[in-house]
């Protein structure tokens, strides 16, 4: 892997051009697959920790950084090896970009888990049938955080792509207690068709226990099968769950090659029969997502477009959270 992380912000959640002949060997059949070794979560390795002693957390699943790659023997593996070093950079570059641009003074913890490979989701059978070890992973590393990390402060649960799924999970299985000190959860890039007690739509900048989700297209004809018709839905720019335009400019960053150093106004606004997010006015390289991906469809942006908004967003609702409230539902 040559990239920097720099140049890896830019093109989250798609990273997954690792060196992969070299993947390692730590690996047990499970039926016809080859699965990596189970993470071991009492290992700081299988973290990434940003402790600022902040009196609220994010805890953070990643988006899918991992391609299928051929094991030593010939085999192909289609998750991630958390204990192989090739194979853990691009999810420490995605951990650590999430947490630069969106956590400010928040704490934030991010579990390498046994994400399933980009090819997976080439069928929804298929994606269903490997899900079930991420999640398991992910699952167990919730326990541990809750039990030995979180030191029952509130925190944020917040995943992107394959994490935002998994993240839905998790919300689903959570007992009240817990529940309780949710400050909000973020579902960035899905669609959401659940009906859930604990899945309550966003509907404005500062209620708490509710889920935000968003998906960014140039039009709905450039969804992804499968990614519209969302139940929930918000705008990330001005926080409304109406037709209402908002307008969102671009900066120009070092950070970004000079393809991307235009500075857009783009004009956003949320196609209420879809739950889309339509973006007009976005210029920039358009990077389209391999395998699955189509033109005019942002879902590799979700999180770059609109980073200070949801940087501002999440500090808003962490001050908002009222934890001696018993409602699910809680608004200042």
């Amino acid at each position: 892997m040559t990239k920097t992380i720099c140049k890896l912000l830019r093109s989250l959640p798609v990273a997954f051009l690792v060196t992969l002949a070299l993947a390692s060997c730590r690996s047990r059949k499970a039926g016809m697959e080859q699965v990596p070794k189970e993470p071991d979560y009492q290992d700081s390795a299988q973290w990434y920790i940003s402790n600022r002693q902040a009196a609220a957390d994010v805890f953070y699943i990643l988006s899918t950084e991992t391609g299928d790659y051929e094991l030593p023997g010939g085999e192909t593996c289609h998750y991630a090896d958390t204990y192989s070093d090739s194979l853990r950079l691009p999810l420490y570059a995605e951990m650590h970009g999430v947490d630069t641009l969106v956590s400010g003074r928040l704490n934030f913890f991010a579990p390498y888990y046994r994400q399933c490979s980009l090819q997976s989701f080439q069928n929804d059978s298929l994606a269903h049938a490997r899900m079930t070890l991420p999640l398991g992973d992910v699952r167990r590393a919730f326990h541990y955080y809750l039990k030995h990390l979180n030191g029952g402060r509130p925190f944020i649960l917040a995943g992107y792509s394959q994490g935002a799924h998994i993240m839905l999970e998790l919300l689903q299985e959570m007992n009240e207690q817990t529940y309780r000190r949710m400050i909000a959860a973020y579902a960035i890039g899905i669609a959401i068709r659940e009906s859930h007690p604990h899945i309550v739509p966003a509907k404005r900048a500062n209620d708490t226990g509710v889920t935000i989700c968003y998906n960014s297209v140039r039009d709905v004809t450039c969804a992804m099968p499968g990614w519209e018709r969302s139940r929930v839905a918000i705008n990330p720019v001005n926080w409304r769950t109406d037709s209402t335009t908002a307008m969102l400019i671009t900066e120009p960053s070092p950070l970004l090659p000079v393809t991307e150093q235009l500075k857009d106004t783009m004009h956003i606004h949320l196609d209420v029969s879809t739950g889309l997010l339509i973006v007009d006015g976005y210029t920039a390289q358009d990077y389209v997502l391999p395998l699955i991906g189509r033109k005019g469809n942002y879902h590799s942006r979700e999180i770059w477009l609109y980073r200070h908004q949801l940087r501002e967003n999440m500090a808003l609702r962490a001050a908002s959270f009222k934890p001696s409230q018993e409602s699910a539902l809680r608004v200042p």
